[in-house]
């Protein structure tokens, strides 16, 4: 099983994406990794990325989770996949691939990108992702003003995961 959770940045995808698979002992891949440097260097500078910039990349995404669900590779997945059409790319096998939104409110998120440090994505930005976000109506959807151990204890919950 792959868990994809998205949201946009700031949401703490990364964060709770690496404590959740801690905890199920499983792998982690944030897709941030797998951004072109182009994509990086305009994030940097504040300038929001086109879906054509974002292609490339939701494809490397795509083939990761390929990859995971062919190879048997229980994982947690961090991508923002705000679009609806950048989910409908990524969920290669909807059996396999556990969609959870992480869901904030923009006056909590921008605070938590304001103490945010050695990260490429401008706080700028963050008003175009919240315009771009199409949320989703089929995911798993999870505050995230609780704790991180309360995000990965509901996430866990409603998937009907056991710790590791």
């Amino acid at each position: 099983m792959v868990i994809l959770l998205m949201g946009v940045s700031g949401a703490g995808k990364t964060t709770t994406g690496k404590q959740l698979a801690h905890q199920l002992g499983w792998q982690f891949f944030d897709g941030d990794d797998l951004h072109p440097t182009a994509n990086i260097e305009k994030m940097r500078r504040g300038i929001a990325l086109s879906d054509a910039d974002r292609r490339p990349w939701l494809e490397a995404v795509r083939t990761l989770l390929e990859d995971a669900i062919k190879n048997k590779i229980n994982a947690v997945v961090a991508c923002s996949a705000l679009k609806r059409s950048y989910r409908e790319r990524l969920i290669v096998n909807p059996a396999a691939v556990k969609l959870v939104y992480l869901k904030g409110e923009p006056q909590l998120i921008s605070r938590r990108l304001t103490r945010r440090r050695r990260h490429f994505m401008s706080r700028d930005l963050l008003t175009s992702q919240f315009d771009t976000l199409e949320e989703p109506t089929d995911a798993i959807v999870v505050d995230v003003a609780q704790s991180t151990a309360a995000i990965v204890h509901n996430i866990q919950q409603k998937l009907g995961l056991q710790p590791y």
